[in-house]
C-alpha cells in the first residue's frame, strides 16, 4: 500500500515522543561480533509477535551496528516494512505485547524499543523513502572503507560534546550521511 488513499484510516500529523527528550547516557563501542546474533534473535522475536501478518512485514539490520568493523553506539536497529502504518493494530501493538515500548509515533514511522533501550525497532510502509536511505546509507558504509571512517569519525567527534537529547545528536549527524547517502545513490 503505497498511496495514503490505500490506509486504513488517516496516519498522525504529529510528531509524539513518547517520555520526552531523554539525554544520550552511551558511549561508543568497538564493533561487536554479537551484534548480527542479537538482530537475529529480535528478527525472530518481531516474526513471532506479527504472526501471519508477519508474511508481508519486511524485517533488516540497519544503523551503524548492521556494518562489520563500524565502531556505534550498542543499540541495534532493526528496519520493520509493512503494508500500511495507520494500522497500529497489526504492527504496533503486537510488538508493545512482546514486550518493546513505544517512544514515537510520527508521519510515516512508528519507533518501538526495548525497554532496556538496546534495540529500535523503526517501522515504516514498504516503499517510504526512508527505506531507500537507511538501505543505501548501510549499503555504502558496508562497502566503502573511506566513507565508513568519515562517518566513525564524524561520530566520535559529536560524541565528545554534551547531548540533553538523543534526537539532537542524531540531528548533528544529518550532513554527514547525507552526503554519504548522495554518494550511494551515484554509485561512486
Amino acid at each position: 500500500m503505497e498511496h495514503s488513499d490505500d490506509r486504513r484510516r488517516p496516519d498522525v500529523t504529529t510528531i509524539e515522543i513518547v517520555g520526552g527528550p531523554e539525554a544520550v547516557h552511551v558511549d561508543l563501542h568497538p564493533y561487536d561480533e554479537r551484534w548480527p546474533t542479537v538482530f537475529a534473535e529480535h528478527r525472530d522475536r518481531i516474526r513471532r509477535a506479527l504472526g501471519a501478518g508477519g508474511a508481508t512485514v519486511g524485517i533488516e539490520h540497519i544503523g551503524s551496528t548492521a556494518v562489520p568493523g563500524l565502531a556505534a553506539k550498542p543499540i541495534i536497529d532493526v528496519l520493520v516494512t509493512v503494508d500500511d502504518i495507520t494500522a497500529e493494530e497489526d504492527h504496533v501493538e503486537p510488538l508493545l505485547v512482546a514486550g518493546y515500548v513505544l517512544r514515537v509515533r510520527e508521519p510515516g514511522h512508528r519507533l518501538v524499543r526495548t525497554p532496556e533501550r538496546s534495540v529500535h525497532v523503526h517501522v515504516y510502509e514498504h516503499h517510504a523513502p526512508a527505506v531507500e536511505r537507511y538501505r543505501l546509507f548501510r549499503d555504502r558504509l558496508r562497502s566503502d572503507p573511506a566513507d565508513r571512517a568519515l562517518y566513525e569519525t564524524t561520530k566520535r567527534e559529536l560524541f565528545r560534546r554534551q547531548w540533553d537529547d538523543m534526537n539532537d545528536y542524531a540531528d548533528a549527524k544529518t550532513a554527514v550521511v547525507q552526503e554519504i547517502t548522495a554518494r550511494a545513490r551515484v554509485g561512486r
